[in-house]
This record gives C-alpha cells, sequence and structure tokens, in this order.
C-alpha cells in the first residue's frame, strides 16, 4: 500500500504572519462565544482557529500549507514539522479538525461539553503556534 500524498502549495515564509492573523481574529472571537455561552459558534470559530493555525506554522516552517479537500491533511502536515512537540500538537489538531463537518454541517447543536473540549485543545494549538512564530508582527 503506497501513503497517500498531501497536496500542498508553495507560500512565502512571510504570509505566515497572515495566517496567524486570521488565526488570532478566530481564536479571540472563539473565547468571547464560548464566554456568551453560544456553543455552535465556538466550535465552528475553534475549527477556523486551528486550521489557520496550522497553515500559519507550516508556511513558516516549510513554506507550504495544505490544499487538500480533506482538511485533516494539514494535521500531518503539522505532525511533521521539525519542532519540539510538533507529533503531539498534530494530534491534537487532529481532534478539533475532525468535527468540522459535525460542527459546520450537521443539525446537532453542540453541547458546551463539546465546545469545552475542542476550545481547550485549539487554545492549546494556537499558543504553541504562537510561540514558535519568533519575530511575527502579530500580537
Amino acid at each position: 500500500m503506497t501513503a497517500r500524498e498531501t497536496k500542498v502549495r508553495k507560500e512565502s515564509k512571510s504570509s505566515a504572519v497572515d495566517y496567524l492573523r486570521k488565526a488570532s481574529d478566530n481564536y479571540d472571537q472563539m473565547l468571547a462565544a464560548f464566554h456568551a455561552s453560544n456553543w455552535n459558534a465556538a466550535a465552528t470559530l475553534a475549527v477556523q482557529c486551528a486550521i489557520s493555525s496550522a497553515d500559519a506554522i507550516c508556511v513558516y516552517e516549510k513554506g507550504l500549507r495544505s490544499i487538500s479537500h480533506d482538511h485533516l491533511d494539514v494535521c500531518d502536515l503539522v505532525a511533521k514539522l521539525p519542532l519540539e512537540s510538533a507529533r503531539e500538537k498534530g494530534k491534537q489538531l487532529r481532534k478539533v479538525v475532525a468535527r468540522k463537518n459535525m460542527v459546520q454541517y450537521e443539525c446537532r447543536s453542540m453541547r458546551e461539553s463539546d465546545a469545552d473540549e475542542m476550545v481547550k485543545i485549539t487554545v492549546r494549538v494556537y499558543q504553541w503556534v504562537r510561540g514558535n512564530l519568533k519575530g511575527s508582527s502579530n500580537g
């Protein structure tokens, strides 16, 4: 069995800050939605923050980001980065991104416990990415 190749696009490493800015916007709104007990919005924003965070770190480290239709492919890209905790963060990212369809396309509303888990994981991933983007201009 051969491994499936992830579709990627080369990007300038300087664009990592733009992906981080998107992640930051989603992060702030995710926390606001969570604190307002808006579980659906918090979970949706957690997915968006996680994906933008992953794009930021992949572009920063490798000058690549996933353009695959399967959003889980970005988790594999993160896991393979030459950074401390990259494998762990790839696994954590997978827990959030795997819920994308449920959160955004199914009729069931998110429960507080679902949103809580997604937000906690996303906070860890986002903070790890920010910590690794040394010298980025996003505060």
